[in-house]
């Protein structure tokens, strides 16, 4: 009797979980170049839950920063949003709509102008009345809106709120 012979299965060779490679050039005269092997579904997985987590804690960090902020003498209130809720605290609650129409306006137009004038994106903005000062600062998902007297220095709310 012959032996039989072994077949190999294309089938197999296929089913089989290869890793994927990804290739992360450090510098463009080729200084550094790192591969790192990834396993598709679960690092993709890893990697949105810990983006997710630290949309989180900067939202808690901003949301701590903020009530710092307001209980400083010459803020109005703020508000802050992102794209599920919004949290407003201002000193004249009737005033909520027009404020939070003028927070939206600020975004709208910081950007717009950004556009036109291919500026980038934009850090922060600051509108200045003759009695009140707006800081609107986009960041990431959150949005926040800062309503002060024109005393009020503008640029410590705003490293206040980004540090």
């Amino acid at each position: 009797m012959t032996p039989k012979k072994r077949r190999s299965s294309k089938a197999a060779l296929k089913e089989e979980k290869l890793p994927e490679v990804a290739v992360d050039l450090v510098d463009e005269h080729g200084a550094e170049i790192v591969e790192k092997a990834e396993e598709s579904g679960e690092t993709e997985k890893t990697e949105a839950q810990a983006q997710r987590k630290n949309q989180e804690s900067k939202g808690e960090k901003i949301k701590q920063n903020i009530n710092s902020i307001k209980e400083k003498e010459g803020i109005i209130g703020y508000i802050l949003r992102n794209s599920k809720s919004a949290s407003i605290d201002l000193k004249d609650p009737s005033k909520v709509i027009d404020y939070a129409i003028l927070s939206s306006s600020a975004f709208e137009t910081s950007e717009e102008l950004s556009s036109i004038l291919d500026l980038g994106q934009v850090n922060h903005s600051l509108i200045e009345g003759s009695d009140v000062k707006i800081l609107s600062i986009p960041n990431e998902e959150n949005k926040v809106t800062v309503f002060m007297e024109k005393k009020v220095d503008h640029k410590r709310i705003y490293k206040d709120l980004s540090g």
